[in-house]
């Protein structure tokens, strides 16, 4: 796929992973663990370019994400580029970012502008957008990165993190807007998802902020803050989201795995691949989710974006790194002719994990899913009664009129 440090990760970690066969893992038989997720995850896209949160509601943040994750591991590459495709259609681009006017999302901005740089498009001519001009328009004196908008602003660590990786990949953020990132750490060394909150130091925003710092080249900030995420690893490899309750999860873990591969954290980026890949369904589970990744043992809710934010986690490759150069059109499956001695818990749940997609008996996608993927939809010509995923549980709050979150 053209990025060196797959066949270094694939070889030091997938390798061990399976090896080792936690519970829930899949039998792989010739097919890496990325790839027979990423095969998974691109069967579950809508009409084979999109994905919902809602029925008939577009996730236009999932749908990057799934683009990223496929990129990442270098197969399903058409069905990488329908999605982005889907993603650059002049209308969807305006429904996600605002109008540029009256209505401009930094967050929306950015992870379009980082889809179009993975799949090799100009992000400057995306969808008939100038992303790159729109973000940096949106940038205050300070550094930071806000929205436009009517109304609150919703811009917060994810937002300025993703600013930073794709004006990075477009030749270079903005030394300002490096700075903001690094001066929002929090004494600890973490970093908070919202600036103008009490500083609380959050895995998630602390992994998608290294991310850009390392791209960025600011490593005092950058080590410090690896510092503080490797102190919140598990004894299995997984991390937690910041919230009451919460588990080890293959969100939070795929996000920081990326992070600890890129700060050059390896051992504690090879138990994080590790953890991940134990959370893939084998053989023993339902057919329709042979390969997903499941957010947690026992939880198929909100399976693609579990599995859209594990997949380059596993492997280690940062946003700022993920491309579609070199990747294949393979749809790879998990390999379920030969005898596998691997014992699961997942074949007694319930195979339903895409709203809308073509599993029987659909659920909401909810669960405890994290930050990355849920950048939102925004329908400005519509006034609509949403559904607002809450990390705490998968409840549905009724909102007026939902606009785009880095959350």
């Amino acid at each position: 796929m053209g990025l060196g440090p797959r066949a270094a990760v694939l070889a030091s970690v997938v390798t061990v992973a399976l090896a080792t066969t936690p519970v829930g893992a899949a039998a792989q038989a010739g097919a890496a663990a990325d790839d027979t997720a990423a095969g998974w995850l691109a069967r579950q896209l809508i009409n084979g370019e999109h994905v919902e949160s809602t029925p008939t509601f577009p996730d236009f943040g999932l749908t990057a994400d799934v683009v990223f994750a496929l990129d990442a591991a270098g197969v399903a590459s058409d069905a990488s580029g329908k999605a982005a495709a889907f993603l650059a259609k002049p209308d969807n681009v305006l429904e996600y970012v605002g109008d540029g006017a009256a209505e401009s999302y930094a967050g929306p901005l950015a992870k379009l502008a980082l889809v179009a740089e993975s799949r090799g498009v100009d992000p400057k001519s995306f969808g008939e957008v100038d992303l790159i001009t729109e973000l940096g328009e949106l940038q205050a004196p300070s550094g930071r990165y806000t929205d436009a908008s009517t109304q609150p602003d919703q811009s917060n660590a994810f937002s300025q993190a993703l600013a930073v990786l794709a004006l990075h990949r477009a030749g270079g953020a903005p030394v300002k807007a490096v700075e903001f990132l690094a001066g929002s750490a929090c004494q600890d060394g973490g970093f908070p998802i919202d600036f103008d909150e009490a500083c609380v130091s959050d895995v998630d925003a602390t992994a998608i902020t290294v991310q850009a710092l390392v791209a960025a080249g600011s490593t005092d900030a950058a080590t410090a803050a690896l510092t503080w995420l490797v102190g919140k690893q598990s004894a299995a490899g997984g991390f937690k989201a910041n919230l009451p309750g919460s588990v080890d999860n293959a969100n939070s873990t795929g996000l920081a795995a990326q992070a600890l591969r890129a700060g050059g954290k390896t051992a504690e980026a090879d138990k994080a691949a590790t953890f991940l890949t134990g959370l893939q369904q084998g053989c023993t589970a339902a057919e329709a989710v042979r390969g997903a990744i499941f957010y947690a043992p026992g939880q198929s809710e909100n399976a693609v974006r579990a599995t859209s934010q594990a997949i380059p986690g596993i492997l280690g490759i940062s946003y700022a790194k993920v491309s579609a150069v070199g990747a294949s059109n393979a749809l790879p499956t998990v390999d379920c002719t030969t005898p596998t001695t691997t014992t699961t818990t997942s074949s007694a749940i319930n195979p339903v994990v895409n709203p809308g997609g073509n599993n029987t008996n659909p659920v909401p996608q909810g669960g405890n899913s994290p930050a990355l993927a849920a950048t939102g939809t925004y329908r400005p010509s519509v006034t609509w009664l949403g559904v607002l995923l809450l990390l705490s549980g998968g409840a549905l709050v009724v909102l007026a009129r939902r606009r785009p979150s880095t959350r």
